[in-house]
């Protein structure tokens, strides 16, 4: 029987179709641990580096179009303990935004509402100090809140929508349960649920880990 490219692409279709995207099977995601970090619109970047600087990418992150940068700055509450060497993210967003740890908080001595990234009204102040500026937020600094990202067709496979919230089981050296996990779907965007340092540490679990959705 002569091979034939086309009948092998359409069989190989139609047995991914139907096992679903990775992970749905055992309602099953990987988990990506976020460190406290900056988002910087294009005036603030101005302000902090300089006129028509531009961001250094030095890593790609999970998310399509997200990346890593060079630069780092340093990060201002009213206790006057700075906290130094935050990683900025790109690309620019339309306003600046820090996320941060509670612990991190206790440092600084701000108070964040835990929202969800891009929510920042009403949210707490922060300085941010560059090589050629200051910039002082009066809002822009919260605790991200739990979630996970999917595409469409793995939002589908696991039967969850956009503003969905579910209950997250992590078995990790200290078994946890995380309620009130968002659910965040887009056609850009890959399964992976995104916890922070505190999370991480508090469930015992790391990049990489495996954590089951509970509808």
């Amino acid at each position: 029987m002569a091979y034939d490219a086309k009948l092998v692409q359409e069989v190989v279709s139609r047995v991914m179709a139907a096992v679903g995207p990775a992970g749905a099977a055992d309602n099953t995601v990987p988990v990506g641990v976020s460190n406290r970090h900056i988002h910087l619109s294009t005036a603030d970047l101005a302000t902090l580096f300089g006129e028509g600087y531009e961001l250094t990418p030095i890593k790609d992150l999970s998310q399509p179009g997200q990346f890593a940068c060079k630069e780092t700055l340093t990060i201002i509450g009213p206790s006057l303990r700075p906290i130094e060497n935050v990683r900025v993210l790109g690309p620019v967003r339309k306003a600046s935004q820090v996320e941060i740890s509670r612990t991190d908080s206790f440092v600084l001595k701000v108070k964040p509402p835990v929202r969800e990234s891009g929510d920042i009204v009403g949210s707490a102040p922060i300085t941010i100090v560059g090589p050629k500026g200051v910039v002082t937020l009066k809002e822009g600094c919260i605790i991200a809140n739990r979630h996970i990202h999917m595409s469409e067709e793995e939002g589908a496979a696991f039967g969850l929508a956009d503003g969905d919230y579910v209950t997250v089981e992590a078995n990790g050296e200290r078994r946890t349960t995380f309620y009130d996990v968002q659910v965040r779907v887009n056609k850009a965007f890959r399964l992976e649920m995104h916890i922070d340092t505190d999370d991480a540490n508090a469930a015992g679990i790391g990049n990489g880990a495996r954590v089951k959705v509970i509808k």
